[in-house]
C-alpha cells in the first residue's frame, strides 16, 4: 500500500526538556493508524508538529506528506493539503450554532457577505454523513459530548479531509458513542480518508487498527502492522511501558476493619426540576482499609451521589443521614465535608478538580491551606516542602513544583488531584473514575496509591465505567440502576455478567 504521510527523525525540545528524540513515523494511504504511549510519551506533540501547531523551524526533523516535504509555518498550511486535527479538548463555541461552528473560520459567502442558506444547506448534508439529524440551527452547546466529536469530524469534512488526526476521541464518551464515532471512522476508511488515531483504550484501537505505531519517552519504539499479524494487548503495553505487566492490577492483602463511613436512606432530588428523584433510598457502608466499587451504566446516578454527599455539590432536598465512625456528622458544604474527613476527587479533573494556569505547588495545598498556614498566612517554604514530598512519594513527573499543572499529562495531573486530597489527611477518599484518560502504565500508578491509602487504614468509594477496573480493585462492589442500589457483591461473588444481570433485572434496557 503506498505511503502518504512519513516523519523522520522529529526531534522537538521545551526548553531543557526534550518532549522528542529521533522519532519517525510512517503511514499508508486509506488505513487507519494508531498511536500509543503512555502519558507524556510525545504523541500529541507530534501531532501538532504534523498539523503546524508547532511551524517548522520549531522542531528538527523532516514531514514528508503526498511525496513532498511540507514545511508547514501553521494550522492554515496542512488544512490547505487535507490535514484536519481534532484536539482532545473540542474547539467548539457553546452559544453559536452546529451550522456556524462547523465553517468558523472558513465562512459559506458572496461578495463578503455570509450566505446562510447556502451554509445550512451544506452543514445538513455533512451532519447526515457523520450520521446526526439534529437541525443545523441548534446551538451546539445543548449537545452531548458525542454529538459535538462528531459535529467536529462534519467540520473537517467541510475541509475536504484527506488525513484526519484524532486526539484521544473517546476520552469523554460513553461505550454507545464511543461505538458510534468508531464505526464512522471505519466508514470514512471507506471513502478513502486516512486517519492517525491517538488512544490509551487498547480494545478500539484493536478494533479499528490497521497499523500501530509506540511511543515511548520521547522515542519511537516498536511499529506493528495489525493486518499481517495478530497484535495481542500484553505486546502493546509492554512496548509502552518498557516491561511486562502480566497483572495489571498491584496486589494488595486486605486488612479489613470496622465501618468507618455510612449513608442511610439517602435521597436527592434534580437540581432544577423538583419533582425529579435523581437518588433513591441509597444505603452505602465503607470499613477501614476497604475499596468500595460503584458499578452502573451512565446516568445511573454514581456521580451525583458522590457529589450530594461531599458537601451538597449536587441536588436539592436532599435527606438522610452521613455517619463517620458511628457519628452522624454534617456534611453541608464542601468545608464541613473536608473537616469531618471526607475527599472527593471529581471525575472532571480539568474543569472541577485542577486550576490549570497555575502550579503544582498550590494546586496541592488548595484543600487544606491551614495545613501549611500560620495565622491566616501562608508559609511558603512549608508549601513547597509539602508539594516537593508528593512530588517524590507520588512520582509526578514534572519540571518541579512551580511547573504548571496544564502543562502536565494527563497521568500526572490526576496524582496532582491526588496528592491534594491527600494532604487533606481525609478517613474516606470518594475517587470518581480516577483513571479516565490516562494509560496502562500510568493507572498501575494510581492504583498503587489507591492501595497505599486503604494501607494506612483509610476506606475507598471507587465510583468506574470500567468493570475489569472494579473486579480488579475492590473488595466489594455495589451496582447501582436509576438511583438505587440494585445488587451488591463481595470480591469473590463480583462477576462482569452478575453486575449486567443485576441491572438488566432493574433497569429498562
Amino acid at each position: 500500500m503506498e505511503t502518504i504521510l512519513e516523519m523522520r527523525g522529529i526531534q522537538k525540545s521545551f526548553g531543557a526538556v526534550k518532549a522528542l528524540n529521533n522519532v519517525n513515523l510512517k503511514v499508508r494511504r486509506g488505513e487507519i493508524h494508531a498511536i500509543c504511549g503512555e502519558n507524556g510519551a510525545g504523541k500529541s506533540t507530534l501531532m501538532k508538529i504534523l498539523s503546524g501547531v508547532y511551524p517548522h523551524g520549531s522542531y528538527d526533523g523532516e514531514v514528508v506528506y503526498d511525496g513532498d516535504q511540507r514545511q508547514f509555518a501553521g494550522i492554515h498550511d496542512s488544512e490547505a493539503v487535507g490535514i484536519i486535527i481534532i484536539h482532545q479538548e473540542l474547539a467548539m463555541v457553546p452559544m453559536l450554532s452546529v451550522t456556524e461552528n462547523i465553517f468558523l473560520g472558513n465562512e459559506q459567502s458572496k461578495r463578503g457577505v455570509i450566505d446562510w442558506q447556502s451554509s445550512f444547506a451544506k452543514a445538513k448534508e455533512l451532519l447526515a454523513r457523520v450520521g446526526l439529524s439534529d437541525p443545523p440551527n441548534t446551538l451546539i452547546g445543548t449537545l452531548g459530548i458525542g454529538k459535538q466529536q462528531l459535529v467536529e469530524i462534519a467540520k473537517a469534512l467541510s475541509k475536504e479531509v484527506r488525513l484526519l488526526i484524532l486526539d484521544e476521541p473517546t476520552a469523554s464518551l460513553n461505550d454507545k458513542d464511543s461505538d458510534t464515532l468508531l464505526t464512522l471512522l471505519l466508514e470514512l476508511q471507506e471513502r478513502g480518508v486516512t486517519s492517525i488515531i491517538i488512544s490509551h483504550k487498547l480494545n478500539e484501537i484493536s478494533r479499528v487498527a490497521d497499523s500501530i505505531t509506540v511511543i515511548r519517552d520521547g522515542s519511537t519504539v516498536d511499529a506493528l502492522d495489525c493486518n499481517a499479524e495478530t497484535i495481542s494487548e500484553d505486546r502493546i503495553i509492554k512496548a509502552m511501558v518498557g516491561r511486562e505487566m502480566s497483572d495489571r492490577y498491584p496486589k494488595r492483602t486486605p486488612e479489613i476493619g470496622e465501618v468507618v463511613f455510612e449513608v442511610r436512606d439517602w435521597r436527592v432530588q434534580h437540581p432544577t426540576q423538583r419533582d425529579r428523584a435523581v437518588i433513591k433510598g441509597v444505603n452505602l457502608t465503607a470499613r477501614r482499609g476497604e475499596i468500595v466499587g460503584i458499578a452502573g451504566l451512565m446516568g445511573s446516578g454514581r456521580t451525583e451521589l458522590a457529589m450530594s454527599i461531599f458537601g451538597r455539590t449536587y441536588g436539592q432536598d436532599i435527606s438522610g443521614t452521613v455517619l463517620m465512625k458511628g457519628k452522624p456528622v454534617d456534611v453541608s458544604t464542601v468545608q464541613k465535608a473536608i473537616k469531618c474527613g471526607l475527599a472527593y476527587v471529581t471525575e472532571d479533573r480539568k474543569g472541577n478538580g485542577l486550576l490549570l494556569d497555575d502550579n503544582i505547588q498550590r494546586n496541592i495545598s488548595l484543600a487544606n491551606l491551614g495545613g501549611v498556614s500560620k495565622f491566616g498566612v501562608v508559609n511558603e517554604h512549608e508549601d513547597v516542602a509539602v508539594a516537593t514530598d508528593f512530588l517524590k512519594k507520588l512520582r509526578i513527573r514534572s519540571q518541579g513544583v512551580m511547573h504548571v499543572v496544564g502543562n502536565l499529562s494527563g497521568g500526572n495531573q490526576q496524582k496532582v488531584v491526588l496528592s491534594k486530597w491527600l494532604f487533606s489527611n481525609p478517613d474516606v477518599l470518594i475517587l470518581d473514575e480516577p483513571t479516565r484518560g490516562i494509560d496502562v502504565g500510568a493507572k498501575y500508578e494510581i492504583y498503587s496509591i489507591i492501595n497505599q491509602v486503604v494501607g494506612a487504614g483509610k476506606c475507598v468509594v471507587m465510583i468506574s465505567s470500567e468493570m475489569p477496573e472494579l473486579l480488579g480493585m475492590c473488595d466489594r462492589v455495589y451496582v447501582m440502576n436509576e438511583g438505587r442500589f440494585v445488587g451488591e457483591f463481595t470480591a469473590q461473588e463480583a462477576t462482569q455478567e452478575k453486575i449486567m444481570r443485576a441491572i438488566m433485572r432493574n433497569g429498562d434496557i
